[in-house]
This record gives C-alpha cells, structure tokens and sequence, in this order.
C-alpha cells in the first residue's frame, strides 16, 4: 500500500515547459526496485513511480523549440515519473521519438533496447559471424538483444530458466532470431559443444542473474572475452574461478544506462545515433515490443502484482 492514485492539479506551462499527456508506460524491474528502495536512485517523496513511457505533447512554453503539440516524446532520463495520465515537464527532460512507430515500441523504448544496443556496441568490438552469449535471454533486455544483434549479422546464445512451458518459449525466442535457446541446466551439458560446431565461441556474455548459471556461462567465453553485468535478477554474486582470469584473461564489465545517460548529457549526437538506429529497426520491422500485457491506469495495484510473479513473460503496460 505504498501506492495510491491521486488526483493533482496540472501546473501552469512555464516559458521551457512541455505539457505532455502520457499514452502507456511500462513496469520494468528498476522501478519497483526504486520503490523497494534497493536502487540507487532515489526520488524525493512523495514521488511518481516509472522511468519510461511514451507520451503526446499537448502544449509547449514559447521557448520550447525541439518540439510542437502533436508530437511523441520518451523520458530523456530516469526518474521522470510516467506512472501518470499528464504532466508538465521541462524541455530538456523529454526526447523526441517519431509518431509512426508502435505505441508499444515507443512505450518501451528508452530502458531495454537503449540497455541492449549499448551493451553490444560498448565493450567488444563484433563483427557479423560472431557470437554472443546473454542469460535471461527473455528479459525486456534480451528480447531486444536477439533482435539488434540479428540485424547486425551476430548469432546469438541465449540462456533460460528451465519452466513448464519452455518449448513455447524457445518458439517466441526463435522466432525473435535467437540461433540457440539452452537452459541454464544445458550450459554443463557435452551438448553444448554441438552448438560451437556451427558458431564461434562468444567474446561477449551479457549477465543480468549473478550466481551460479552466471559462473557457467564464463566457460563458453573465447579467451580474452569480456562479460558484461547489467542486472542481478537472482541476487547472488557473480563467481569466476581464478583460472578464468590467469589461463583466459577474462574481463569482467558493469553497465549502467542510467550513468550512461548522465555521461552522455551533453554528447547530443551519440544519443540522437542511437536513438535513430533503433527506431529505424523498428520501422523495418527488425525491433518489435516485447511482450505485452496492457492495463488501464487505475488497475494499476493488479499489474504491479503480475509483474513481481516468478517466469513473467510479458511486461506490464500502464495506459
């Protein structure tokens, strides 16, 4: 009961402002571990839940030039507070995204594809015919990974809890453009020496559990490969036996898109890149939404329920 819908007050359009009336949000991990207070952002309360979502500019200051009424902005930044129908942001909080694209897409735009583009650009330097390997390879994160790394020519190994219904989920991954779905229990099997018949050994791994299926994952990485840690699902540490770093000189990265953004405030052109380069896999049909689960604002108590439950294959979206 940390939660409540409350009715405000719109405030007055200041001279910067955009007046923004919100189409759909997500509910991503982040955010309910920002209302856990596990995160280390902290908003001052009381505060408006969710970091992103899509929205229509209603309004705009008389010194707002980037953009007009009609047009679709996506938080810029986390902390924005989209769990909301309007609200009245400045200018600079907000980016612009095309019209034309999804509502879902746009919805879900700014956290995990941004997440999945810069961990595959970041740290290794691939070429098409490599191979990368990612756990919680169903996640918002890794949907999007599949699908950009498909595009770019990069197979990918993807990692999954074992559940009952995994041959619906191998399905979904596949026809994503995953080239291999295993569960973690596979990742010790012999078996997994068929798949390095037909693809390379990965230089990059892509970890957002910790813990066990993480430390197995290690050992399908080349040598000199680096593993990239953007989320601890299972919180558990991440364990690398000693050999991996002297015989394979395995490097191990942190990823944080929140301190990306803030590192790249005033770098307009690297953002404006990536944001470019996704949308233009979504209008190819190359980068769709994960999938959804769409419910109305004042169910949101339900939503917020589903998306804690243990094997979630669907994100919950606020309309």
């Amino acid at each position: 009961s940390l939660f409540r819908l409350k009715d405000l007050e719109v405030p007055k359009v200041g001279d910067c402002d955009v007046h923004v009336k919100m189409l759909a949000a997500p509910i991503n991990p982040a955010d309910i571990n920002m209302i856990q207070g596990t995160y280390p952002l902290l908003s001052p309360l009381p505060a408006v839940g969710g970091n992103e979502g899509v929205g229509e500019v209603l309004e705009v200051g008389r010194r707002v030039t980037a953009l007009k009424p009609g047009d679709w902005v996506i938080p810029a930044d986390a902390g924005l507070g989209t769990w909301r129908t309007q609200g009245v942001f400045p200018e600079e909080m907000l980016l612009k995204v095309p019209s034309d694209i999804p509502v879902l897409c746009a919805a879900t735009l700014s956290v995990n594809p941004c997440t999945a583009f810069r961990v595959l650009a970041d740290f290794e330097s691939l070429l098409p015919g490599d191979s990368i390997i990612q756990n919680a390879a169903n996640s918002g994160v890794g949907q999007a990974v599949i699908q950009i790394a498909r595009a770019s020519g990069i197979k990918t190994i993807n990692v999954v809890r074992d559940r009952p219904d995994l041959p619906k989920l191998v399905e979904r991954l596949m026809a994503l453009g995953a080239d291999h779905v295993v569960t973690e229990e596979m990742l010790r099997k012999p078996e997994m020496k068929d798949i390095f018949k037909s693809t390379p050994r990965p230089r990059l791994a892509l970890n957002c559990v910790g813990g066990k299926s993480t430390t197995e994952m290690l050992r399908h990485l080349q040598p000199k490969g680096t593993m990239v840690t953007y989320g601890g699902m299972a919180k558990q540490p991440v364990m690398v036996p000693v050999s991996a770093f002297i015989f394979r000189d395995i490097r191990l990265r942190g990823f944080w898109m929140t301190q990306w953004r803030k590192d790249h405030a005033q770098d307009r052109e690297s953002v404006a890149m990536m944001m470019d380069a996704l949308c233009q896999l979504i209008h190819k049909g190359q980068l769709t939404a994960p999938a959804c689960t769409e419910v109305p604002l004042q169910d949101y108590r339900a939503a917020l329920e589903a998306s804690m439950k243990p094997f979630v294959s669907s994100k919950q979206i606020l309309l």
